[in-house]
């Protein structure tokens, strides 16, 4: 194979203070928009770098197709073969060899580099592409080799590329120098196309492909979410006579390699092309003749689902750094026009939010549990509530201990590359045929529907894949679905080392027993009264469809589960053996005395149940309430029934708001939280220990609540709060008068209110301040019968331009009262004028 000329690209000037730049720092930040060449012309800048010393570069592409199109551009640029000089490993393929020193890697893979050899021999130089897509296996890659480097490797060079970031903030957070290269373009026009009313998106796409086909030179691209919508959009365009001549081609990172590098090539016979694109078009590809961008502004992204307990790629609008991204791709070659499917008044949010925000954690709580540590650097760290969810999943699994060390069925849950539900599953399933169905269900649980109508149950799904295994596809069944399955399924079965198939024909409870382990949380068991009511081993209850194919089951298990405020609604299930449940799970049936609360009766009660994890499944009664189970029971009641259900009185309520208050007024001081939010939060903490030897709610007084709500304040700080906000202040009159505290609905402060009778401020120029003098009071001044005269914050303004009136006013209307000329040097009073005065 010859080499190719090398092309120019706009990268190649700034390639020597990038080798210059490593030689002296360990890290780079490197922004280039599309079509600089940073993708396939720093990895060989570097290759003869003398710190590289002959060692490998690993450069991490979020995609795929970019992560092929990468490699076999830089290695037709040797003139070698992919696989030699420069070769690339993705999911389910490898094409590495002895020789190689370019690796193009897609996300897992390097994270099972890491994971594997932490010393990364032999790797002298990690390259993160396209960082702003920020997948949370990108974060994660970039966390790991940060710590590698800090700890063992201080030769490791890190480089982190980007087309649209912000790098000033990247290059801060990574002490880091930054280069910036130009782009290579043209002037692209903007505009957006309009839909018409209750239009659909491929009529819309379609209308402004046949238009763009008409008016404007060049190759078209659309983008589109997914495979979906360009299926769609492709059966719209039909055999539209718009097209002519040209070519509709697909590209997404599905597609077989062969169709995806015809994409990437111009058309053979000069024709032009309609390229239906998802996202990966947006970035590291190149897409020879393009002038006209469609951009529908939506993408598929990932998101967490509640329903399945997975994150699931969910169909949003794109952020403005992608929009004006894929803009770009219409000025590579000559001027262009992009046109936009979306408002002009429609806003997108400036960048992509990182996906560490917005998915499930389980999979990134296991990778930092077998890494050992927590204390990595992330660009954005993990929100802690989801990593918490994360942890307690997996102990569930069996992948992390209860001190939240990796167990070894975690580690070779990480070693299958899934998600840790489906790894659990996939390792308890005894070898033979009945771990190729697990397979089946793998396959099956991360792949879109491929029945239109089949009810909840996964056995009808399970069937239309056996049948299409033996030549026959169901009426209501994809086609292309059931065999993108079967495909999927295959590569389980090879991953797992499996050579049995899975049988034609299965018992009713198999499904289920299989699925158990993937979602041990999720386990369901019939309602005494009410066949379509299940309470579940994590604590809450669901319910079936009425039409349900599980209707009437003992035991089920829900694989993906609608929560709702009272029962959930289960989507997707399949009924469960008991024998094979307690054969399972045998340590999760047990028999004991509970003390719970009885909302009927308002009381507790003592029983002795028989659960499974939190399902009763057998109660009766006990005897007398322990209470050693007391305290927690009764603690359980507020948290079902509310705060209002203790024994709260004004001077409590006022307590909360005056520590509230003072938490936003004087941050310094470090309160804690006591909004009802926080206490409802934290009951087991500052509550339960307040309940010890009470077995009554009622018997919980106002001063053990109060004691318990200012548990964790020390004296000096309980004084604190009383000097900076006390409950009441001396006014000139000589009295002492309350000040009112209280709350917004969003838990902001409102104002600290002092009401009292104007006569008892007389001398008193500027208004009283609470909180080291930062809070002014608002004062509602009263008139002798204690009606409002005047709200104020500036008293020394009502003295001098509002209190003539008012004296005018109240004169007549209370003569046995003072109201003198000169209210600054009159002495303040809270009596009337003696009689005869």
């Amino acid at each position: 194979m010859c080499a190719m000329s090398a092309p120019s690209f706009p990268i190649a000037s700034l390639l020597p203070q990038i080798t210059a730049s490593l030689a002296d720092h360990p890290r780079l930040v490197l922004e280039a928009p599309p079509g600089a060449g940073k993708t396939t012309q720093v990895p060989l800048a570097l290759l003869d770098a003398p710190w590289l010393e002959g060692r490998r570069i690993v450069m991490l592409e979020p995609r795929r197709v970019a992560a092929r199109a990468a490699a076999g551009f830089m290695a037709r640029q040797l003139g070698e073969a992919v696989g030699e000089t420069v070769g690339y490993r993705i999911r389910f393929e490898n094409k590495v060899g002895p020789r190689t020193r370019i690796e193009v890697v897609t996300e897992g893979i390097l994270t099972r580099m890491l994971q594997d050899d932490p010393l990364l021999e032999g790797v002298g130089a990690l390259l993160f592409d396209e960082f702003h897509e920020r997948h949370l296996a990108g974060d994660l890659g970039l966390a790991l080799a940060l710590d590698v480097q800090a700890g063992l490797r201080e030769d490791l060079r890190i480089v982190v590329m980007s087309a649209t970031l912000d790098g000033e903030r990247l290059s801060q957070w990574l002490d880091a120098p930054r280069l910036t290269s130009a782009g290579r373009s043209f002037p692209v026009a903007v505009s957006h196309f309009p839909a018409r009313r209750d239009e659909a998106l491929e009529s819309q796409v379609r209308r402004a492909i046949e238009q763009a086909l008409a008016e404007q030179p060049g190759d078209l691209l659309v983008f589109l979410p997914g495979q979906r919508e360009i299926g769609k959009v492709e059966a719209a365009l039909g055999h539209s006579p718009a097209l002519g001549q040209a070519r509709v081609l697909a590209l997404h990172g599905e597609l077989p390699v062969e169709r995806q590098s015809e994409v990437l090539q111009p058309d053979p016979d000069g024709r032009r092309r309609v390229v239906l694109a998802t996202n990966v078009a947006e970035s590291s590809v190149t897409l020879p003749g393009v002038r006209v961008v469609i951009d529908s502004g939506l993408a598929r992204e990932p998101r967490f689902d509640p329903n399945s307990g997975f994150s699931r790629l969910d169909v949003v609008s794109i952020a403005q750094a992608s929009a004006d991204q894929r803009a770009g791709r219409a000025g590579r070659v000559a001027e262009g026009v992009a046109w936009r499917l979306w408002p002009a008044s429609q806003r997108l949010e400036p960048q992509r939010r990182p996906e560490l925000a917005q998915v499930e954690l389980a999979a990134l709580a296991l990778e930092l549990a077998a890494w050992g540590s927590d204390a990595l650097r992330f660009p954005d760290p993990p929100p802690a509530g989801a990593l918490a969810a994360a942890r307690d999943l997996l102990r569930k699994l069996g992948a992390l201990g209860q001190a939240g060390t990796i167990t070894e069925t975690g580690r070779r849950m990480l070693r299958l590359g899934t998600h840790p539900r489906l790894a659990a599953m996939l390792l308890a399933a005894p070898a033979g045929p009945l771990r190729a169905v697990a397979c089946d269900l793998a396959a099956l649980i991360e792949a879109r529907d491929p029945l239109r109508q089949a009810g909840d149950g996964l056995a009808a799904r399970w069937r239309a894949l056996a049948a299409f295994r033996n030549g026959r596809v169901p009426g209501d069944a994809h086609r292309g679905g059931l065999a993108a399955i079967d495909a999927a399924a295959r590569q389980w079965r090879r991953r797992v080392r499996e050579d049995a198939s899975a049988p034609a024909e299965l018992d009713a409870h198999v499904l289920g027993d299989l699925l158990i382990h993937a979602f041990p949380d999720r386990i369901g068991f019939r309602h005494a009264t009410d066949p379509l009511r299940y309470a579940l081993s994590n604590g809450r209850t669901a319910r079936l469809f009425d039409d349900s194919s599980l209707r009437g089951e003992p035991w089920i298990v829900a694989s993906e589960l609608r929560f709702e405020a009272r029962d959930g609604l289960i989507l997707r299930g399949a009924p469960v053996d008991e024998a094979a449940l307690r054969q399972a799970f045998a340590a999760r049936f047990s028999t004991g005395d509970h003390v719970r609360w009885d909302a009927d009766r308002r009381a507790l009660v003592a029983q002795r149940e028989t659960r499974f994890d939190a399902i009763v499944l057998d109660a009766r009664p006990a005897g007398r309430v322990d209470p050693a189970q007391a305290a927690g029971a009764l603690t359980e009641a507020v948290r079902e029934l509310g705060l209002d259900a203790l024994p709260w009185t004004p001077g409590l309520r006022q307590w909360q708001a005056r520590v509230q208050s003072l938490r936003a007024w004087m941050p310094e001081l470090a309160l804690p939280d006591r909004s009802d939010a926080a206490l409802l939060a934290t009951l087991d903490h500052w509550l339960k220990p307040a309940f010890a030897g009470k077995t009554r709610l009622d018997a919980l007084d106002e001063a053990t609540l109060g004691e318990a709500l200012k548990s964790g304040l020390d004296w000096s700080l309980r004084q604190r709060i009383d000097t900076l906000a006390p409950t009441r202040i001396a006014v000139p009159s000589g009295l002492e008068r309350p000040i009112d505290y209280g709350l917004e609905h969003d838990g902001s402060p409102r104002a600290p209110v002092l009401a009292v009778k104007l006569q008892e401020l007389f001398g008193l120029g500027d208004t009283p301040r609470i909180a080291d003098g930062r809070v002014p009071l608002t004062l509602h001044l009263l008139s002798p019968g204690g009606k409002p005269l005047q709200v104020t914050q500036d008293l020394r303004s009502f003295w001098a331009n509002t209190y003539a009136e008012v004296r005018k006013e109240m004169k007549g209307r209370y003569p046995r009262h003072p109201w003198p000329d000169d209210p600054w040097s009159a002495t303040a009073t809270h009596r009337a004028k003696p009689r005869g005065t």
